[in-house]
């Protein structure tokens, strides 16, 4: 693939999300929800006393509605999936070296 097509590309789908995301943004209301939450919820942190940030006593530290939900089973296999898909693009891509036919071999 050419350089011009792939920051071309890169560029198209830059700006597809940036549109999906301002709109998102905008029918969602912006931040006025999202401040609102935040400072209950720091509020809340605040007057409850902090723990540490990181605790590995604990385990994985998941979000409460997978957790709280039953979901821990589809979260370990969208989690397991995704590495066995980076595993087997490193593979891939070391064996073979890369994906496209006009390219230069990486070795």
């Amino acid at each position: 693939m050419q350089r011009w097509k792939q920051y071309g590309s890169m560029a198209a789908v830059f700006s597809a999300f940036l549109a999906v995301g301002y709109w998102g943004f905008t029918a969602t209301g912006g931040t006025v929800p999202w401040a609102k939450r935040a400072s209950q919820t720091l509020q809340r942190g605040v007057q409850d006393g902090g723990g540490t940030l990181v605790n590995l006593g604990r385990g994985i530290v998941v979000a409460g509605p997978i957790r709280k939900g039953g979901l821990m089973v589809e979260f370990g296999g969208i989690v397991l999936a995704f590495a066995l898909l980076g595993l087997g693009l490193y593979v891939y891509v070391d064996r073979y070296g890369g994906f496209g036919d006009d390219e230069r071999p990486t070795r």
